[in-house]
């Protein structure tokens, strides 16, 4: 498929024109960013890795009834995708504590919470992308009571499904954020999961060993993020058992 005009660069992600109205081409990028940006590096094959993985994700919420943009992927870093009118929020389920539910409440990291716990974040990288409440949201019109309680549907059917893939891999979830976005049937208008969900946008940690294998890897410097996402794509079988993550060749002399 040619390249097509640009419509939207963002961290991780390039969004293109789609070959047919109402579609886009999501081109996934080697970059990998922390704490809104302020840490920067690239990683050679992530983009690959969360392609297929999301890909793999999208896919299987299609297969059991819960409505995503994923259509199919066009090529190692690209799928062609719907388009939909993004909600302006992060949906963000916490299983276990971690991150800033830990900094924020003082609870240990990986103590298992009394139920799923959905919250929302403002997307707004200017500032820091801060949790708000569903008073806010209806009362800003970012979107309505309505859509409120749809989102939270669709999160939590996204965390049985989610849940279940890494315990037969013997992963545990932790968190995981999604974007939602708006289609548009004629006068009827639904929501369905838009984005993409990887490593990128959960917390997955090894049941055994606590090991993480997810973007805190490289946000607290702890090993090479391609070998951890690798290993997440080998258990769920996106990739062959013997494919390991290797650097680009090098010359020498």
């Amino acid at each position: 498929m040619s390249r097509r005009k640009k419509i939207y660069e963002g961290k991780a992600k390039i969004m293109y024109e789609g070959p047919e109205p109402g579609t886009l081409v999501q081109y996934f990028k080697d970059d990998a960013t922390a704490f809104n940006a302020k840490k920067k590096e690239v990683i050679d094959g992530k983009g690959v890795l969360n392609n297929r993985l999301s890909e793999f994700f999208m896919s299987g919420l299609n297969q059991i009834g819960v409505p995503t943009h994923f259509i199919r992927r066009i090529n190692m870093r690209e799928q062609l995708i719907r388009l939909v009118e993004i909600i302006p929020l992060e949906v963000v389920v916490r299983i276990h504590a971690a991150g800033t539910l830990s900094e924020r409440l003082g609870i240990e990291e990986g103590t298992l919470l009394p139920r799923p716990i959905v919250e929302f974040c403002l997307k707004d990288d200017a500032l820091g992308d801060p949790l708000v409440s569903e008073e806010h949201i209806v009362a800003f019109g970012w979107a309505s009571q309505h859509d409120l309680d749809d989102m939270i549907a669709l999160a939590l059917r996204v965390n049985d499904f989610l849940s279940g893939c890494m315990l037969a891999v013997g992963i545990r979830l932790i968190d995981f954020k999604i974007e939602v976005g708006r289609v548009w049937d004629g006068d009827f208008q639904r929501l369905i999961v838009a984005d993409e969900i990887s490593p990128d946008s959960c917390r997955l940690w090894d049941i055994e060993s606590g090991q993480k294998l997810d973007k805190d890897v490289f946000r607290r410097d702890l090993g090479d993020l391609a070998d951890a996402y690798t290993e997440v794509a080998r258990r769920l079988g996106v990739l062959p058992s013997n494919v390991t993550h290797t650097p680009k060749p090098t010359l020498v002399n």
